[in-house]
C-alpha cells in the first residue's frame, strides 16, 4: 500500500465512474493505496466539488473519504512554501511531507519546481503514470 496525496484536479478526474482514471479512486476504497489528507485539503475538495458537481455530491464524496479506513489524516507542523507560483498548492506538498507519501498525483505544472529541490524529496506523478503503476 502506497501513501498518495491527490491534488484536487486529480481527485475530480478519478472520482467519476466514467473516468478512465476511476481505478485510482477505487484503489483508495479497497486499500491498495492510502489517501493522505489534511483539513485544508478536504476544505478545498469540498469547495471545488460543490462548484463542479453539486453540494450533495461533494458531501457524499467527502463522507466516503473521511469514513474510509484507508484515509490518513495528517497535521503538518511545518510549511515549506516551495511552490511560489501558486501558494495554495503548498498544502499538498506539506501533506506529502508530513505523511511520508510516495507521490503527489497531479496534472498541475506548478509542481514541476519540486523536481529541482533536493529537500524535502517529493515525487510528483501524473494520472497516466499512477495508472500504469496500478496495472
Amino acid at each position: 500500500m502506497s501513501r498518495l496525496v491527490l491534488d484536487t484536479n486529480s481527485l475530480i478526474q478519478c472520482i467519476s465512474r466514467r473516468s478512465r482514471y476511476h481505478k485510482l479512486w477505487l484503489s483508495f476504497l479497497d486499500g491498495r493505496n492510502m489517501l493522505c489528507v489534511t483539513t485544508e485539503i478536504l476544505d478545498e475538495y469540498v469547495e471545488i466539488l460543490e462548484r463542479n458537481t453539486s453540494p450533495l455530491f461533494a458531501s457524499l464524496a467527502i463522507d466516503v473519504i473521511t469514513n474510509n479506513p484507508h484515509t490518513l489524516f495528517v497535521t503538518p507542523y511545518y510549511k515549506f512554501n516551495l511552490i511560489t507560483v501558486d501558494p495554495e498548492d503548498n498544502k499538498f506538498v506539506d501533506c506529502a511531507v508530513a505523511s511520508n507519501a510516495k507521490y503527489i498525483v497531479t496534472e498541475d505544472r506548478h509542481y514541476d519546481v519540486l523536481r529541482t529541490i533536493s529537500f524535502p524529496q517529493i515525487e510528483v506523478v501524473g494520472l497516466d503514470d499512477i495508472m500504469d503503476e496500478l496495472s
